[in-house]
């Protein structure tokens, strides 16, 4: 009797053991995506070809390019940043006359206002550069496409619009620090931007 109640105890303890290592078995989870490391060089800039009726300083870590799209002209540009995959798209336009400047004004708050399907919102703000000109600036909130757009004009003779663009599949929170980086860039090119009215 005392070998039974032996055997009947040790398989009481057998299935408790076998029910406790099948509760404490956990799913396997995938490790979450990290973020993307940026390692950021520090800002140093050199000075726009004199070929453009425009001239600013610009990014060394940037090349510039030009435009190849169908719809290009002949002063647009991108300034490419290959590290990051990001590139600033820059149009100019000549002002012939005030109805000129007016749809050239109409467009960029257009191309801006587009992005609100998929932006948390819309900052812009309006400054005035060391230099005298005033740029108006729309910082991007969310997953869009792009998330710092820019436009400078005298109002008499020349218009320049910017559009920065990251060509990844990774997503605006993870570019977070190389966005940031290239605005740095954008405000001191708009800082140093000078007009040519010679070309």
């Amino acid at each position: 009797m005392r070998i039974q109640r032996q055997k009947i105890k040790l398989l009481c303890i057998y299935c408790i053991t076998i029910i406790l290592l099948a509760a404490c078995e956990s799913d396997y989870l995938p490790k979450p995506k990290g973020y993307n490391r940026f390692d950021l060089p520090s800002h140093e800039y050199v000075s726009l070809a004199d070929s453009l009726p425009y001239q600013f300083e610009y990014s060394k870590h940037a090349k510039i390019l030009r435009d190849t799209s169908w719809i290009s002209d002949r002063y647009w540009i991108e300034v490419y940043y290959p590290e990051y995959k990001a590139n600033i798209h820059l149009t100019y336009k000549v002002i012939n006359h005030a109805d000129s400047l007016k749809g050239y004004l109409d467009d960029a708050y257009f191309l801006t206002a587009k992005h609100q399907i998929k932006a948390s919102a819309i900052d812009e703000s309006i400054t005035k550069t060391p230099l005298g000109k005033t740029v108006v600036y729309a910082e991007l909130e969310g997953e869009v496409p792009s998330q710092f757009q820019f436009f400078s004009t005298d109002s008499t003779q020349h218009f320049l619009r910017g559009a920065l663009y990251f060509n990844t599949q990774v997503q605006n929170d993870s570019l977070r620090p190389a966005i940031e980086f290239v605005k740095v860039d954008v405000v001191h090119m708009m800082n140093t931007l000078q007009w040519r009215d010679n070309l």
